[in-house]
């Protein structure tokens, strides 16, 4: 497994790069502060410049780590960060990797994420020698299965009352992608 880092990787309408602080106002407008976002991947919510500056020194410090992959989601045509992926945990052992994201409310269910979600698996693939990508989502999180239905994950099981949410109980599901799974689905596009 290579430990290459994050590096810039740039698809038809997304720059993937690494966080900035001038990303801080984007983050706090558009996603770091809106809770039917941060709750979907169990994450808090920021509600300042202040905690999302905090959130930025543990990100952009993070890229001293050479199994650090994260990346800001640029919108290219306004510049805008409209969200975040990252393989959040590395296992270099094993060759695999787990992905979490957000996106932006505006910007769901238009594709952006897909293709998001695609550049980093030809990345983890290809550039950082994964073997198996796996990734998970709240049941409820029907968007998110989209997306990773649509990426060509292979659905393994659901731990079953996984999150507390709202009140009640949801489950977990768990999906994966082999490398051979992956290059068969990218020949088929």
């Amino acid at each position: 497994m290579n430990n290459i880092g994050t590096q810039s990787i740039e698809t038809n309408r997304l720059a993937l790069r690494k966080f900035e602080y001038s990303d801080a106002e984007d983050m706090l407008n558009l996603w770091a502060s809106k809770p039917e976002i941060q709750h979907m991947y169990a994450e808090p919510v920021y509600t300042t410049l202040d905690e999302v500056n905090g959130l930025l020194d543990k990100f952009i410090s993070a890229y001293n780590n050479e199994h650090c992959y994260r990346w800001a989601i640029i919108d290219k045509a306004d510049k805008r960060c409209i969200g975040q992926i990252a393989y959040y945990l590395v296992d270099a052992k094993n060759h695999f990797a787990e992905i979490e994201y957000c996106l932006a409310t505006e910007y769901q269910k238009r594709g952006y994420m897909t293709e998001a979600v695609r550049a980093i698996l030809d990345f983890g693939f290809n550039k950082i020698g994964l073997h198996r990508v796996q990734i998970s989502t709240k049941e409820i999180n029907v968007p998110s299965k989209r997306v990773i239905e649509k990426c060509g994950f292979k659905y393994e099981g659901t731990l079953r009352d996984f999150f507390y949410y709202n009140g009640e109980y949801v489950g977990r599901l768990y999906y994966s992608m082999l490398k051979s799974e992956f290059e068969a689905v990218k020949k088929n596009d």
